[in-house]
Protein backbone atom coordinates (compact mmCIF):
# COMPACT_ATOMS: atom_id res chain seq x y z
CA UNK A 1 0.00 0.00 0.00
CA UNK A 2 1.28 3.67 -1.10
CA UNK A 3 1.33 5.98 1.73
CA UNK A 4 3.60 8.62 0.52
CA UNK A 5 2.31 12.17 0.37
CA UNK A 6 -0.94 11.00 2.69
CA UNK A 7 -1.05 13.03 6.01
CA UNK A 8 -0.03 10.87 8.79
CA UNK A 9 -3.30 10.73 11.33
CA UNK A 10 -4.57 9.31 14.90
CA UNK A 11 -7.49 7.12 15.09
CA UNK A 12 -9.45 6.98 18.27
CA UNK A 13 -11.49 4.15 17.93
CA UNK A 14 -14.79 4.36 20.66
CA UNK A 15 -15.89 1.14 22.04
CA UNK A 16 -17.45 1.74 25.86
CA UNK A 17 -16.18 5.40 26.41
CA UNK A 18 -19.06 7.39 24.44
CA UNK A 19 -17.77 10.44 25.85
CA UNK A 20 -15.37 13.42 25.24
CA UNK A 21 -14.83 14.52 28.73
CA UNK A 22 -12.14 12.30 31.24
CA UNK A 23 -11.20 10.10 27.95
CA UNK A 24 -7.91 8.91 28.02
CA UNK A 25 -8.05 7.59 24.37
CA UNK A 26 -8.86 11.14 23.17
CA UNK A 27 -6.75 13.18 25.51
CA UNK A 28 -3.52 10.97 24.55
CA UNK A 29 -4.18 11.44 20.79
CA UNK A 30 -5.09 15.09 21.07
CA UNK A 31 -1.49 15.11 23.00
CA UNK A 32 0.33 14.02 20.47
CA UNK A 33 -0.20 17.32 18.28
CA UNK A 34 -1.61 15.01 14.98
CA UNK A 35 -4.87 14.90 13.37
CA UNK A 36 -7.24 13.22 15.08
CA UNK A 37 -10.41 11.35 13.36
CA UNK A 38 -13.02 9.87 15.76
CA UNK A 39 -14.45 6.99 14.66
CA UNK A 40 -17.51 4.40 15.91
CA UNK A 41 -18.12 1.09 14.46
CA UNK A 42 -21.07 -0.65 14.33
CA UNK A 43 -19.81 -4.57 14.48
CA UNK A 44 -21.27 -7.26 13.02
CA UNK A 45 -19.94 -9.58 15.41
CA UNK A 46 -22.11 -7.66 18.34
CA UNK A 47 -24.83 -6.85 16.17
CA UNK A 48 -25.70 -10.98 15.61
CA UNK A 49 -24.20 -11.71 19.21
CA UNK A 50 -27.27 -12.87 21.45
CA UNK A 51 -26.23 -11.10 24.77
CA UNK A 52 -26.95 -7.62 23.20
CA UNK A 53 -30.17 -6.47 22.26
CA UNK A 54 -31.79 -3.52 20.34
CA UNK A 55 -31.91 -1.41 23.60
CA UNK A 56 -28.60 -1.31 23.82
CA UNK A 57 -28.15 -0.22 20.43
CA UNK A 58 -30.92 2.73 20.93
CA UNK A 59 -28.85 3.97 23.66
CA UNK A 60 -25.47 3.76 21.94
CA UNK A 61 -27.19 5.49 18.97
CA UNK A 62 -28.59 8.27 21.42
CA UNK A 63 -25.10 8.42 22.80
CA UNK A 64 -23.29 9.04 19.41
CA UNK A 65 -25.80 11.43 18.52
CA UNK A 66 -25.15 13.37 21.96
CA UNK A 67 -21.59 13.41 21.10
CA UNK A 68 -21.87 14.56 17.50
CA UNK A 69 -24.29 17.65 18.75
CA UNK A 70 -21.36 18.56 21.55
CA UNK A 71 -18.82 18.59 18.29
CA UNK A 72 -20.83 20.52 16.55
CA UNK A 73 -18.68 24.01 18.54
CA UNK A 74 -15.78 22.21 16.96
CA UNK A 75 -16.94 21.84 13.44
CA UNK A 76 -16.34 18.06 13.92
CA UNK A 77 -18.19 15.23 14.20
CA UNK A 78 -17.62 11.27 14.27
CA UNK A 79 -16.87 8.75 11.32
CA UNK A 80 -20.10 5.83 12.34
CA UNK A 81 -20.01 3.16 10.24
CA UNK A 82 -21.17 -0.71 10.02
CA UNK A 83 -18.16 -2.81 9.21
CA UNK A 84 -15.63 -4.31 11.04
CA UNK A 85 -12.70 -2.28 12.79
CA UNK A 86 -10.10 -4.11 10.82
CA UNK A 87 -11.85 -2.99 7.30
CA UNK A 88 -12.54 0.18 9.03
CA UNK A 89 -9.10 1.46 9.23
CA UNK A 90 -7.99 -0.39 5.81
CA UNK A 91 -10.54 1.57 3.92
CA UNK A 92 -9.29 5.07 6.18
CA UNK A 93 -5.43 4.24 4.81
CA UNK A 94 -6.48 4.47 1.14
CA UNK A 95 -6.91 8.26 2.10
CA UNK A 96 -4.66 9.01 5.10
CA UNK A 97 -1.51 7.53 6.86
CA UNK A 98 -3.05 5.72 10.17
CA UNK A 99 0.34 6.21 12.65
CA UNK A 100 -1.65 5.79 15.74
CA UNK A 101 -4.67 4.46 17.26
CA UNK A 102 -5.79 5.16 20.60
CA UNK A 103 -8.61 3.24 22.64
CA UNK A 104 -9.47 1.50 25.77
CA UNK A 105 -8.27 -1.72 26.72
CA UNK A 106 -11.66 -3.55 27.09
CA UNK A 107 -13.10 -6.22 29.44
CA UNK A 108 -15.65 -7.73 27.23
CA UNK A 109 -16.80 -10.94 25.87
CA UNK A 110 -14.81 -13.44 24.33
CA UNK A 111 -15.71 -12.12 20.93
CA UNK A 112 -14.60 -8.59 21.47
CA UNK A 113 -11.20 -9.80 23.34
CA UNK A 114 -10.81 -12.27 20.00
CA UNK A 115 -11.15 -9.27 18.03
CA UNK A 116 -8.79 -7.11 20.09
CA UNK A 117 -6.35 -10.17 19.26
CA UNK A 118 -7.13 -9.88 15.17
CA UNK A 119 -6.80 -6.05 15.72
CA UNK A 120 -3.68 -6.29 17.09
CA UNK A 121 -2.15 -8.83 14.20
CA UNK A 122 -3.96 -5.87 11.78
CA UNK A 123 -1.73 -3.36 13.50
CA UNK A 124 1.20 -4.26 13.64
CA UNK A 125 1.25 -5.63 9.78
CA UNK A 126 0.46 -2.04 8.92
CA UNK A 127 2.97 -0.47 11.28
CA UNK A 128 0.32 1.39 13.19
CA UNK A 129 0.98 1.67 16.70
CA UNK A 130 -1.94 0.64 19.18
CA UNK A 131 -2.14 3.16 22.40
CA UNK A 132 -4.23 1.54 24.86
CA UNK A 133 -5.40 2.76 28.06
CA UNK A 134 -6.60 1.44 31.74
CA UNK A 135 -10.31 1.79 31.33
CA UNK A 136 -12.09 2.78 35.08
CA UNK A 137 -9.24 1.78 37.07
CA UNK A 138 -9.26 -1.79 36.02
CA UNK A 139 -5.51 -3.22 35.26
CA UNK A 140 -5.19 -5.86 32.29
CA UNK A 141 -2.47 -8.57 33.66
CA UNK A 142 -2.94 -8.79 37.50
CA UNK A 143 -1.45 -11.99 39.27
CA UNK A 144 -3.05 -11.32 42.13
CA UNK A 145 -4.98 -8.28 44.23
CA UNK A 146 -1.69 -7.05 46.30
CA UNK A 147 -2.21 -3.58 46.29
CA UNK A 148 -4.96 -3.41 44.01
CA UNK A 149 -6.89 -0.82 46.20
CA UNK A 150 -3.72 1.56 46.18
CA UNK A 151 -3.91 0.85 42.19
CA UNK A 152 -7.43 1.82 42.33
CA UNK A 153 -7.37 4.46 44.04
CA UNK A 154 -4.54 6.44 42.93
CA UNK A 155 -5.83 5.94 39.43
CA UNK A 156 -9.63 7.45 41.06
CA UNK A 157 -7.88 10.23 42.42
CA UNK A 158 -6.12 11.88 38.96
CA UNK A 159 -7.34 14.58 37.81
CA UNK A 160 -9.89 14.34 35.55
CA UNK A 161 -8.94 14.99 31.58
CA UNK A 162 -10.23 17.79 29.63
CA UNK A 163 -11.66 18.02 25.89
CA UNK A 164 -9.52 20.69 24.49
CA UNK A 165 -8.54 20.46 20.86
CA UNK A 166 -6.49 22.75 19.29
CA UNK A 167 -7.72 24.72 16.19
CA UNK A 168 -8.12 22.41 13.07
CA UNK A 169 -7.28 19.16 15.79
CA UNK A 170 -10.05 16.89 14.75
CA UNK A 171 -11.56 16.38 11.29
CA UNK A 172 -14.02 18.77 9.80
CA UNK A 173 -17.26 17.45 9.33
CA UNK A 174 -16.48 17.62 5.81
CA UNK A 175 -13.54 15.29 5.91
CA UNK A 176 -15.47 12.66 7.95
CA UNK A 177 -18.75 13.12 5.39
CA UNK A 178 -16.15 12.38 2.66
CA UNK A 179 -15.00 9.42 4.28
CA UNK A 180 -18.19 8.35 4.69
CA UNK A 181 -18.69 7.62 1.29
CA UNK A 182 -16.72 4.71 1.17
CA UNK A 183 -19.03 2.63 3.85
CA UNK A 184 -22.15 1.36 5.07
CA UNK A 185 -24.11 3.77 7.12
CA UNK A 186 -26.09 2.77 9.91
CA UNK A 187 -29.72 4.43 10.57
CA UNK A 188 -29.28 6.85 13.88
CA UNK A 189 -32.77 6.72 14.18
CA UNK A 190 -34.51 5.73 17.27
CA UNK A 191 -38.47 5.95 18.83
CA UNK A 192 -38.11 8.62 21.51
CA UNK A 193 -41.16 7.42 23.14
CA UNK A 194 -39.82 4.11 24.85
CA UNK A 195 -39.29 3.73 29.15
CA UNK A 196 -35.88 2.95 28.82
CA UNK A 197 -33.26 5.55 29.49
CA UNK A 198 -31.93 7.74 26.91
CA UNK A 199 -28.41 7.45 26.21
CA UNK A 200 -25.78 10.60 25.95
CA UNK A 201 -23.44 12.29 28.31
CA UNK A 202 -25.69 15.28 28.39
CA UNK A 203 -28.51 12.99 30.16
CA UNK A 204 -25.86 11.20 32.28
CA UNK A 205 -25.24 14.82 33.64
CA UNK A 206 -28.69 15.17 34.45
CA UNK A 207 -29.03 11.75 36.46
CA UNK A 208 -26.07 12.14 38.31
CA UNK A 209 -26.84 16.25 39.41
CA UNK A 210 -29.95 15.16 40.46
CA UNK A 211 -29.33 12.40 42.41
CA UNK A 212 -26.03 14.18 44.23
CA UNK A 213 -28.10 17.35 44.87
CA UNK A 214 -31.95 15.67 46.19
CA UNK A 215 -32.59 11.97 44.84
CA UNK A 216 -29.41 9.95 46.93
CA UNK A 217 -31.25 11.56 50.32
CA UNK A 218 -33.00 8.27 50.79
CA UNK A 219 -30.37 6.30 49.12
CA UNK A 220 -29.89 3.78 52.44
CA UNK A 221 -33.54 2.98 53.10
CA UNK A 222 -34.74 2.32 49.66
CA UNK A 223 -32.02 1.02 47.95
CA UNK A 224 -33.68 -2.61 48.51
CA UNK A 225 -37.50 -1.24 47.70
CA UNK A 226 -38.26 -2.32 44.12
CA UNK A 227 -40.36 0.98 43.46
CA UNK A 228 -39.06 3.16 45.67
CA UNK A 229 -35.37 2.45 44.40
CA UNK A 230 -36.21 3.86 41.25
CA UNK A 231 -35.66 7.24 42.27
CA UNK A 232 -33.91 7.44 45.25
CA UNK A 233 -30.87 5.20 43.16
CA UNK A 234 -28.39 6.71 41.42
CA UNK A 235 -29.44 5.14 38.13
CA UNK A 236 -26.04 5.89 36.74
CA UNK A 237 -25.03 2.34 35.87
CA UNK A 238 -26.29 2.51 31.95
CA UNK A 239 -23.95 5.52 32.10
CA UNK A 240 -20.96 4.24 33.14
CA UNK A 241 -21.59 0.70 31.32
CA UNK A 242 -21.32 2.59 27.98
CA UNK A 243 -19.04 5.01 28.90
CA UNK A 244 -21.01 7.95 28.72
CA UNK A 245 -19.40 8.80 32.86
CA UNK A 246 -16.05 7.82 33.25
CA UNK A 247 -16.28 5.75 36.73
CA UNK A 248 -13.98 8.59 38.38
CA UNK A 249 -16.31 11.52 37.66
CA UNK A 250 -18.67 10.22 39.86
CA UNK A 251 -16.12 8.93 42.32
CA UNK A 252 -14.72 12.47 42.70
CA UNK A 253 -18.03 13.67 42.44
CA UNK A 254 -19.09 11.22 45.79
CA UNK A 255 -16.56 11.98 47.11
CA UNK A 256 -17.52 16.11 46.96
CA UNK A 257 -20.88 15.35 48.80
CA UNK A 258 -18.77 13.52 51.37
CA UNK A 259 -16.50 16.19 52.26
CA UNK A 260 -19.33 18.48 52.39
CA UNK A 261 -21.55 16.10 54.45
CA UNK A 262 -24.05 16.49 51.65
CA UNK A 263 -26.49 13.32 52.48
CA UNK A 264 -23.05 11.90 54.01
CA UNK A 265 -23.96 8.73 54.70
CA UNK A 266 -25.58 7.97 51.97
CA UNK A 267 -22.88 8.64 49.47
CA UNK A 268 -20.49 6.79 51.99
CA UNK A 269 -22.61 3.72 50.91
CA UNK A 270 -22.59 4.52 47.34
CA UNK A 271 -18.89 5.04 47.05
CA UNK A 272 -18.62 2.04 48.73
CA UNK A 273 -20.81 0.17 45.72
CA UNK A 274 -18.69 1.73 43.35
CA UNK A 275 -15.59 0.03 44.37
CA UNK A 276 -16.90 -3.13 44.73
CA UNK A 277 -18.18 -2.37 40.98
CA UNK A 278 -14.69 -1.97 40.14
CA UNK A 279 -13.99 -5.23 42.09
CA UNK A 280 -16.13 -7.46 39.87
CA UNK A 281 -14.89 -6.30 36.80
CA UNK A 282 -11.32 -6.69 37.94
CA UNK A 283 -12.31 -10.40 39.07
CA UNK A 284 -13.59 -11.19 35.36
CA UNK A 285 -10.66 -9.53 33.31
CA UNK A 286 -8.38 -11.78 35.57
CA UNK A 287 -10.73 -14.88 34.82
CA UNK A 288 -12.68 -14.34 31.72
CA UNK A 289 -13.68 -18.04 31.71
CA UNK A 290 -16.43 -16.67 33.99
CA UNK A 291 -18.45 -15.77 30.66
CA UNK A 292 -18.88 -19.89 30.18
CA UNK A 293 -17.68 -21.97 33.65
CA UNK A 294 -18.21 -21.49 37.05
CA UNK A 295 -15.40 -19.45 38.51
CA UNK A 296 -14.72 -22.39 41.20
CA UNK A 297 -14.07 -25.31 39.06
CA UNK A 298 -15.59 -27.61 41.79
CA UNK A 299 -19.48 -26.79 40.71
CA UNK A 300 -18.52 -27.15 37.08
CA UNK A 301 -19.28 -30.89 37.37
CA UNK A 302 -22.79 -29.44 39.10
CA UNK A 303 -25.34 -31.24 36.05
CA UNK A 304 -28.90 -29.41 36.09
CA UNK A 305 -31.72 -30.49 33.42
CA UNK A 306 -32.84 -27.73 31.57
CA UNK A 307 -36.49 -27.21 31.50
CA UNK A 308 -37.77 -24.85 28.59
CA UNK A 309 -41.41 -24.49 30.28
CA UNK A 310 -39.52 -23.09 33.44
CA UNK A 311 -37.00 -20.61 31.73
CA UNK A 312 -39.79 -19.35 29.51
CA UNK A 313 -41.85 -18.78 32.61
CA UNK A 314 -38.89 -16.56 34.22
CA UNK A 315 -38.16 -15.00 31.44
CA UNK A 316 -42.48 -13.77 31.12
CA UNK A 317 -42.74 -13.18 34.31
CA UNK A 318 -45.40 -16.06 34.64
CA UNK A 319 -43.86 -18.73 37.45
CA UNK A 320 -47.32 -17.92 39.79
CA UNK A 321 -44.77 -15.49 42.46
CA UNK A 322 -45.80 -12.34 42.11
CA UNK A 323 -42.63 -10.86 43.02
CA UNK A 324 -40.43 -12.58 40.34
CA UNK A 325 -42.74 -11.69 37.80
CA UNK A 326 -43.04 -8.28 38.79
CA UNK A 327 -39.32 -8.07 38.57
CA UNK A 328 -38.97 -9.59 35.52
CA UNK A 329 -41.58 -8.06 33.07
CA UNK A 330 -40.67 -4.97 35.01
CA UNK A 331 -36.76 -5.59 33.75
CA UNK A 332 -37.77 -6.58 30.53
CA UNK A 333 -40.38 -3.45 29.94
CA UNK A 334 -38.04 -1.01 31.40
CA UNK A 335 -34.47 -2.29 31.10
CA UNK A 336 -33.61 -1.69 35.31
CA UNK A 337 -34.04 -3.56 38.03
CA UNK A 338 -32.37 -2.46 41.28
CA UNK A 339 -29.45 -4.94 43.02
CA UNK A 340 -31.52 -6.55 45.68
CA UNK A 341 -34.38 -7.77 43.12
CA UNK A 342 -31.66 -8.85 40.53
CA UNK A 343 -30.00 -11.22 42.70
CA UNK A 344 -33.49 -12.38 43.73
CA UNK A 345 -34.61 -13.00 40.31
CA UNK A 346 -31.17 -15.07 39.34
CA UNK A 347 -31.73 -16.79 42.74
CA UNK A 348 -35.00 -18.27 41.87
CA UNK A 349 -33.97 -19.36 38.43
CA UNK A 350 -30.74 -21.04 39.69
CA UNK A 351 -32.29 -22.61 43.09
CA UNK A 352 -35.81 -22.89 42.90
CA UNK A 353 -36.39 -23.25 39.12
CA UNK A 354 -32.96 -25.69 39.70
CA UNK A 355 -31.83 -24.02 36.15
CA UNK A 356 -27.93 -23.42 34.87
CA UNK A 357 -26.93 -20.00 35.87
CA UNK A 358 -25.56 -19.92 31.75
CA UNK A 359 -29.20 -20.03 30.77
CA UNK A 360 -30.18 -17.07 32.27
CA UNK A 361 -27.08 -14.91 30.88
CA UNK A 362 -28.37 -14.14 27.69
CA UNK A 363 -32.14 -13.10 29.22
CA UNK A 364 -30.70 -10.73 31.30
CA UNK A 365 -28.01 -9.39 29.30
CA UNK A 366 -30.42 -8.23 27.01
CA UNK A 367 -32.68 -7.08 29.03
CA UNK A 368 -30.59 -5.37 31.26
CA UNK A 369 -30.07 -1.95 29.64
CA UNK A 370 -26.82 -1.81 31.92
CA UNK A 371 -25.46 -5.06 30.37
CA UNK A 372 -21.57 -4.77 31.47
CA UNK A 373 -20.05 -8.33 30.89
CA UNK A 374 -17.73 -7.57 34.09
CA UNK A 375 -20.54 -7.15 36.49
CA UNK A 376 -22.54 -9.50 35.04
CA UNK A 377 -21.16 -12.93 34.81
CA UNK A 378 -19.50 -12.69 38.62
CA UNK A 379 -22.47 -11.42 39.45
CA UNK A 380 -25.05 -14.09 38.09
CA UNK A 381 -22.26 -16.84 39.59
CA UNK A 382 -22.43 -15.22 43.06
CA UNK A 383 -26.26 -15.43 43.18
CA UNK A 384 -26.10 -18.89 42.05
CA UNK A 385 -23.68 -20.20 44.80
CA UNK A 386 -20.93 -21.51 42.43
CA UNK A 387 -18.16 -19.46 43.46
CA UNK A 388 -17.89 -20.88 46.63
CA UNK A 389 -16.19 -18.18 48.98
CA UNK A 390 -19.69 -16.11 49.07
CA UNK A 391 -22.72 -17.00 51.70
CA UNK A 392 -25.20 -18.91 49.69
CA UNK A 393 -28.26 -16.61 49.41
CA UNK A 394 -31.70 -17.97 48.35
CA UNK A 395 -34.32 -15.33 48.49
CA UNK A 396 -37.92 -16.43 49.47
CA UNK A 397 -40.07 -14.07 47.03
CA UNK A 398 -43.18 -14.13 49.14
CA UNK A 399 -41.29 -12.82 52.56
CA UNK A 400 -39.08 -10.22 50.05
CA UNK A 401 -42.02 -8.82 48.70
CA UNK A 402 -43.56 -8.16 52.16
CA UNK A 403 -40.74 -6.85 53.20
CA UNK A 404 -40.12 -4.18 50.16
CA UNK A 405 -43.01 -4.43 48.49
CA UNK A 406 -45.56 -4.39 51.65
CA UNK A 407 -48.61 -2.73 49.98
CA UNK A 408 -47.88 -4.80 46.62
CA UNK A 409 -47.57 -1.39 44.63
CA UNK A 410 -44.77 -2.76 42.42
CA UNK A 411 -46.37 -6.37 41.91
CA UNK A 412 -49.52 -4.61 40.98
CA UNK A 413 -48.39 -2.40 38.67
CA UNK A 414 -46.37 -4.75 36.99
CA UNK A 415 -48.85 -8.06 37.49
CA UNK A 416 -52.26 -6.21 36.52
CA UNK A 417 -54.12 -9.27 37.00
CA UNK A 418 -53.66 -8.82 40.31
CA UNK A 419 -54.26 -5.24 40.75
CA UNK A 420 -58.00 -5.82 42.44
CA UNK A 421 -56.63 -8.10 45.12
CA UNK A 422 -56.87 -7.39 48.79
CA UNK A 423 -53.17 -6.76 49.86
CA UNK A 424 -53.17 -10.15 51.86
CA UNK A 425 -53.44 -12.14 48.94
CA UNK A 426 -50.98 -10.22 46.31
CA UNK A 427 -48.07 -11.51 47.69
CA UNK A 428 -49.35 -15.38 47.74
CA UNK A 429 -52.18 -15.45 45.38
CA UNK A 430 -52.55 -19.40 45.78
CA UNK A 431 -53.50 -19.21 49.37
CA UNK A 432 -56.78 -17.88 48.41
CA UNK A 433 -59.25 -20.76 49.25
CA UNK A 434 -62.20 -21.70 46.49
CA UNK A 435 -64.78 -19.15 47.54
CA UNK A 436 -62.74 -15.88 47.87
CA UNK A 437 -61.25 -16.59 44.60
CA UNK A 438 -65.30 -17.04 43.56
CA UNK A 439 -65.64 -13.55 45.79
CA UNK A 440 -63.28 -11.84 43.70
CA UNK A 441 -63.97 -12.81 40.71
CA UNK A 442 -60.24 -14.36 40.57
CA UNK A 443 -59.46 -17.43 39.92
CA UNK A 444 -55.38 -18.96 40.36
CA UNK A 445 -54.56 -21.14 36.90
CA UNK A 446 -56.68 -18.78 34.67
CA UNK A 447 -56.71 -15.41 35.55
CA UNK A 448 -52.93 -15.89 36.92
CA UNK A 449 -50.86 -19.14 36.67
CA UNK A 450 -50.55 -21.07 39.76
CA UNK A 451 -47.16 -21.51 41.24
CA UNK A 452 -45.20 -23.47 38.99
CA UNK A 453 -42.56 -24.90 41.57
CA UNK A 454 -43.21 -25.23 45.71
CA UNK A 455 -40.52 -22.87 47.12
CA UNK A 456 -39.65 -25.22 50.44
CA UNK A 457 -39.51 -28.01 48.68
CA UNK A 458 -37.40 -26.91 46.06
CA UNK A 459 -34.79 -24.50 48.78
CA UNK A 460 -33.83 -27.48 50.43
CA UNK A 461 -33.17 -29.55 47.17
CA UNK A 462 -31.00 -26.79 45.95
CA UNK A 463 -29.59 -26.24 49.25
CA UNK A 464 -28.72 -29.83 50.28
CA UNK A 465 -26.76 -30.79 46.95
CA UNK A 466 -24.86 -26.81 47.11
CA UNK A 467 -23.95 -27.22 51.17
CA UNK A 468 -22.89 -30.49 50.75
CA UNK A 469 -20.69 -29.63 47.39
CA UNK A 470 -18.69 -26.94 49.98
CA UNK A 471 -17.39 -30.06 51.47
CA UNK A 472 -15.22 -31.74 48.43
CA UNK A 473 -11.80 -31.28 47.83
CA UNK A 474 -12.25 -29.57 44.30
CA UNK A 475 -14.71 -26.61 45.50
CA UNK A 476 -12.15 -26.60 49.13
CA UNK A 477 -8.82 -26.11 46.78
CA UNK A 478 -10.48 -23.56 44.35
CA UNK A 479 -11.97 -21.63 47.08
CA UNK A 480 -8.23 -21.17 48.64
CA UNK A 481 -7.14 -20.29 45.09
CA UNK A 482 -9.93 -17.79 44.56
CA UNK A 483 -9.01 -16.12 47.39
CA UNK A 484 -5.56 -16.40 47.12
CA UNK A 485 -5.82 -14.54 43.75
CA UNK A 486 -8.44 -12.50 44.39
CA UNK A 487 -8.57 -11.09 48.07
CA UNK A 488 -8.19 -7.28 48.69
CA UNK A 489 -4.63 -6.82 49.81
CA UNK A 490 -4.73 -3.02 50.84
CA UNK A 491 -7.92 -1.67 52.63
CA UNK A 492 -6.64 2.01 52.91
CA UNK A 493 -9.76 4.56 52.97
CA UNK A 494 -9.96 6.66 49.25
CA UNK A 495 -8.65 10.42 50.23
Amino acid sequence: MNTQNKTEINVVLFKRDLRLQDNEAIHNALSSGRKTLFVFVFEDILLNDPHYSERHWNFIKESLIDLNNSLIAYNSEILIVRSNINRTLQIIQETYKITHLYSHQETGLKVTYDRDKGLKRFLLNNMITWVENVNNGVFRGLKDRENWIELWEGFMNQSLLTFRPKKDQLFTKEEVAHLATFFQLPDLETNPDTPFQKGGTTMALKYMNTFFRDRGKNYNAHISKPLLARRSCSRLSPYLAWGNLSVRQVIQETVRCIDQNIHKKQMESFGSRLRWQAHFIQKFEMEDEMEFLSLNKGYQKLKKQVSERYIEAWKNGQTGYPLVDACMRCLKETGYLNFRMRALVVSFFTHNLWQPWQKATVTLSQYFLDFEPGIHFPQIQMQAGETGINLLRMYNPTKNGIAHDPEGVFIKTWVPELAELDTAFVHEPSRMTPMEQQMANFFVGKNYPKPIVNLQETRKYASDILWNMKDETTVIEENFRILKKHTLKNRKRSS
